[in-house]
C-alpha cells in the first residue's frame, strides 16, 4: 500500500507540471471559443452593448451568401493551391540543394529568404509589382511597346497572382522540411539500389519518396493549414477586391466585423472556418499517414 501510495504521490507531481499550460489553453483557446459560439448566436454589431439572439440565422445565411461562396471557393483555392504548388517545387530545390555543387548555400539562402518577411510586406511588394500606374511589370511592358495591363481588376486573374505569390514566399519552409527529411534517409539504401542497377527514377519512388512519409505529412498540414487561413497577403495586395472577388474566409471575416460591423456573422463564419480546417487536417493526416514507412 506505501508502495503504491508512494507512486502515486510521486506521479501526481507531473501532472502538476501540466497546469500552467492547461490554465493558458483554456484561458486562451477554449474561453474564446466559447465566447465565439456565443455570439454567434446573435446580431452584434460588434460596438453596442445591446444585442438579440437569432439563433441559427447567421449560419442558415453562409449557404446563401455569395460572398461566403466565392470566399469558400477561393480558401479551396489558395489553401490546396499553394500546398500542392509549395510542396512540388519545395521537393525540388530540396532535392537540388541535397547534392554537393558551388554556391548551395547562396542558393538555399536565396529560396529561404522570402520566408522572413511578413506576409503584409510581402503583399505591398507584389502591389507595387502588379500595379496600373506606377507598377513595376507594367513599365517593363512599355519599355517593351507593349500596352499597360491592369492586373489586379480581374478578380479570377487576382486569385490567381495571390496564389503565386503566396506560393513563392513560402516554399522555402517546405524546402527546409524535405532537407531535413533527405538527411536522415541512410545512404547505404542508395548504394544497395545502385549494385541491383536500379535507375534514378525507381530510386525516387521506391525509396526516397516513401521514406520522406513524415516530412511529406509534416509539410503538407503545415502548407494546408497556412494557405486556408491566408489573410495579409491579400489585404495588402487587393485588399478582397475588385468586390469581393478575391476574399478568403480569413479576410471576409475581418471585413465583415470591421466594415459591415456585423460581429454574430462574421463570428459565424470563422467557427465554419475553425471546423473546416479541422475536418481538412484530420482527414488528410490520416490519408497520407496510411503510406508512412518506417526505417
Amino acid at each position: 500500500m506505501k508502495v503504491f501510495r508512494r507512486k502515486w504521490t510521486s506521479g501526481s507531481h507531473l501532472y502538476v507540471m501540466y497546469l500552467p499550460a492547461l490554465i493558458l489553453f483554456a484561458v486562451f483557446v477554449f474561453y474564446p471559443l466559447f465566447e465565439g459560439v456565443q455570439i454567434s448566436l446573435t446580431n452584434w454589431n460588434g460596438y453596442s452593448q445591446h444585442y438579440q439572439y437569432v439563433g441559427l440565422d447567421n449560419f442558415k445565411m453562409l449557404f446563401t451568401d455569395h460572398k461566403v461562396i466565392t470566399a469558400f471557393q477561393n480558401t479551396l483555392v489558395y489553401g490546396i493551391g499553394s500546398t500542392v504548388i509549395q510542396n512540388i517545387w519545395g521537393l525540388a530545390y530540396a532535392l537540388l540543394l541535397n547534392q554537393v555543387f558551388f554556391g548551395r548555400k547562396l542558393v538555399r539562402s536565396a529560396v529561404y529568404l522570402p520566408v522572413l518577411i511578413s506576409g503584409l510586406v510581402m503583399g505591398f511588394i507584389w502591389y507595387f509589382i502588379m500595379q496600373y500606374d506606377g507598377g513595376a511589370l507594367n513599365d517593363i511592358m512599355l519599355l517593351f511597346g507593349m500596352e499597360r495591363v491592369d492586373w489586379l481588376a480581374d478578380g479570377s486573374r487576382g486569385v490567381k497572382i495571390i496564389l503565386f505569390a503566396t506560393s513563392m514566399q513560402f516554399v522555402g519552409q517546405s524546402m527546409i522540411i524535405y532537407l531535413a527529411g533527405l538527411q536522415t534517409i541512410p545512404k547505404t539504401y542508395y548504394e544497395a539500389a545502385e549494385i541491383d542497377g536500379t535507375g534514378a527514377w525507381r530510386k525516387f519512388f521506391n525509396i526516397t519518396l516513401p521514406l520522406l512519409m513524415p516530412a511529406i505529412i509534416i509539410s503538407v498540414i503545415y502548407k494546408l493549414i497556412g494557405g486556408l487561413q491566408l489573410f495579409d497577403l491579400i489585404v495588402a495586395l487587393t485588399g478582397g477586391g475588385p468586390g469581393s472577388s478575391t476574399h478568403s474566409f480569413s479576410t471576409l471575416i475581418n471585413s465583415l466585423y470591421f466594415q459591415s460591423q456585423n460581429a454574430g456573422y462574421a463570428t459565424a463564419l470563422g467557427i465554419v472556418l475553425f471546423l473546416f480546417i479541422l475536418c481538412v487536417t484530420v482527414i488528410t493526416h490520416k490519408l497520407i499517414s496510411r503510406n508512412e514507412v518506417e526505417h
